[in-house]
């Protein structure tokens, strides 16, 4: 055995060089961090550095040249691979990757076009530290014999690496106080920790997460019982029950988002039909409305609109958590004589529906297998809307009444492709084409709805119904606000216009009401099941829920995004900065500490809900603590 010899380690101290110095270009190129000052841009460059060392440092345990270079290129690879799946994941989401989205593998079939339009010939760069890593291996000269380091050179190699993760950790707690408790904002973290060692950190939250409802019992509902029923809104007298017995169809309306209603693009007008239910005397229509979805996307707006709870801030409930007891508005329904269902024309275990659907009490679920799909009617994620709103009103001739039952469409989905005869305008002209095409899909479905309406009328279903309909998530991330922008006519979007671009419809169309009008106050998609269910007088006093009755006069307008951002009549909180509302100019965070501090409670509650299955311990009919049915 000889002792260290450091021209044979140029191999680990190029590995480590070269990923370090990729994944900080990664960090300015693919992500958008908002870096503000000098100190953000130092941690950032050093965030990567610590865990690099741990990890390439580990093959100076290995005294064969041969295992230590096949253990760098492998985690050089797999590193890469991490860094990659990040960056392929953010053009979509914006977000980053957590432990429970890389469960749900069970959507990756039916990505289809999605996917495509995600992924680059360029992005062979990302692994380019690998290429060089085998060409180096390839010409290098071969060493053969076996070595050891000394315990010593070892050990100061660990202690530098520790002690870089520490300078980290301190410095970023100085830029951002109790930065560890804010696990659901990932790109705080990723801005602060690294990818490397955020993904880490995912690990250890979600084995916490798993270990809650194994040592869950009654007794943490009692705080967060008393925090709804201090904040519950009383139901409006008048509108209470003013609706009872009609039919409720609950329309998802795929990526639409509030910034085209009532909009030209290129002098055409991209949404007729629901500019006209805005002003129509039977709708209420809600303007300040904003979707509060995560990773979930659809699936979470699903869980939110018939739970009154927001979705996880690290994955998808419908996976993670499908088989917990929940108190949904379809189980509510289901009780007081609805036959309750979901519409969909995709694969039934698409998101995991065909499971969580049993769990929150739902009938019945036509999935693609109770449609019939025409030639053209297809589209990469199921069937066309104007094929499925056309169909599903056949279906719900046959339902026994009164019946719930949710829509959730799909055309409008990125990445926003149309066959030729389905445009009904031209393309909008910027540097992104998935915004491009977005007008032409948004216009697309405002012809489907206008066609749904009109097939209600006709089956007799209209006039006994209320039709709901809201945006479930945005369409367009950030990744294109410089089209944005030049579609707003904006020099550029702010974090503060981000916020406010969350906002997506809501209309709740009740026939013969005549008392419809346009409703400013902001709300969100939590606010959904209480102002359903007291329009029809069913009761939800004793219910877990952190929304409240639109309709209701303590309704209040504060709206929580999931991922800590939030909105007011006043204020707007985003990327840590308070604003004025008003004026759009960021003010004292004095302003906006109150309700930060509410969303960190509200948020918090309703993860311990999700994550310790406490409804289980619940009875929603009397309020009370019940112990779990062993």
């Amino acid at each position: 055995m000889k002792s260290i010899n450091w021209s044979k380690h140029s191999i680990l101290a190029f590995a480590i060089v070269a990923t370090w110095i990729k994944t900080v270009v990664v960090y300015l190129t693919s992500f958008d961090m908002g870096i503000e000052n000098g100190m953000q841009l130092f941690i950032l460059v050093i965030n990567p550095l610590s865990f690099v060392l741990f990890i390439y440092g580990i093959s100076l345990f290995m005294k064969s040249a041969k295992a230590r270079n096949r253990y760098i290129i492998g985690t050089s690879l797999l590193l890469s691979i991490v860094l990659y799946g990040n960056v392929a994941f953010y053009r979509f989401y914006n977000d980053f990757i957590t432990l429970p989205v890389l469960f749900q593998t069970s959507n990756f079939g039916d990505l289809g076009t999605s996917a495509a339009a995600i992924v680059n010939w360029f992005d062979i760069f990302y692994f380019v530290d690998v290429i060089l890593l085998l060409v180096i291996l390839k010409f290098m000269p071969k060493v053969t014999e076996q070595y050891s380091i000394r315990k010593e050179v070892r050990r100061a190699y660990f202690v530098l690496s520790v002690a870089i993760l520490f300078l980290n950790l301190g410095l970023a707690e100085t830029e951002r106080p109790q930065l560890l408790t804010r696990s659901f904002d990932r790109e705080l973290l990723v801005k602060n920790i690294g990818t490397y060692n955020y993904h880490l950190y995912d690990i250890y939250i979600q084995s916490k997460s798993s270990a809650q409802r194994a040592l869950a019992d009654g007794s943490e509902l009692i705080e967060v019982n008393n925090y709804v029923r201090a904040n519950q809104a009383t139901p409006k007298a008048e509108m209470f029950g003013k609706y009872e017995g009609r039919n409720v169809i609950l329309v998802s309306l795929e990526s639409l988002q509030s910034f085209v209603i009532n909009n030209e693009m290129n002098g055409e007008v991209v949404t007729p039909f629901l500019n006209s239910l805005t002003k129509d005397k039977d709708t209420y229509y809600f303007s300040d409305f904003y979707h509060q979805t995560g990773l979930g996307k659809t699936s979470d707006s699903e869980f939110i609109v018939e739970n009154s709870l927001f979705g996880l801030g690290r994955g998808a409930v419908f996976f993670t958590h499908g088989e917990n007891t929940y108190n949904s508005m379809s189980e509510r329904l289901g009780e007081n004589g609805y036959f309750t269902s979901v519409m969909h024309p995709n694969n039934k275990s698409f998101w995991n529906r065909d499971r969580i659907y049993q769990s929150f009490g739902i009938n019945k679920f036509y999935d693609i297998d109770a449609y019939t799909i025409g030639e053209g009617e297809a589209v990469n994620w199921g069937m066309k809307d104007i094929p499925f709103f056309n169909q599903s009103v056949q279906h719900m001739a046959e339902m026994p009444q009164p019946f719930y039952t949710r829509m959730i469409t799909l055309t409008n989905h990125y990445p926003f492709y149309l066959d030729e005869e389905d445009k009904y305008i031209n393309e909008f002209t910027s540097n992104s084409g998935t915004l491009n095409r977005y007008f032409q899909t948004v216009r697309y479905m405002d012809e489907a709805v206008k066609l749904f309406f009109e097939d209600l009328k006709q089956q007799g279903l209209y006039d006994n119904s209320i039709i709901v309909m809201y945006g479930d998530h945005y369409g367009i991330s950030e990744n294109h606000n410089k089209a944005m922008s030049m579609y707003l006519e904006k020099e550029g979007i702010t974090a503060f216009d981000s916020a406010e671009l969350q906002s997506v419809p809501l209309y709740i169309h009740i026939p013969g009401s005549n008392d419809g009008q346009v409703i400013d106050e902001p709300a969100g998609q939590i606010d959904i099941r209480p102002t359903i269910l007291h329009l029809l007088g069913i009761d939800t006093s004793k219910d877990m829920q952190l929304g409240s009755d639109l309709f209701s006069e303590d309704h209040e307008g504060f709206v929580i995004f999931r991922d800590g951002r939030f909105v007011t009549d006043e204020l707007v909180y985003a990327n840590e900065v308070c604003y004025d509302r008003g004026t759009g100019e960021a003010t004292d965070i004095a302003a906006c500490q109150p309700f930060i501090d509410r969303s960190t409670i509200e948020l918090e509650y309703s993860d311990s809900i999700i994550n310790g299955d406490l409804l289980r311990f619940y009875d929603g009919k009397t309020g009370n603590l019940i112990e779990e049915n062993k």
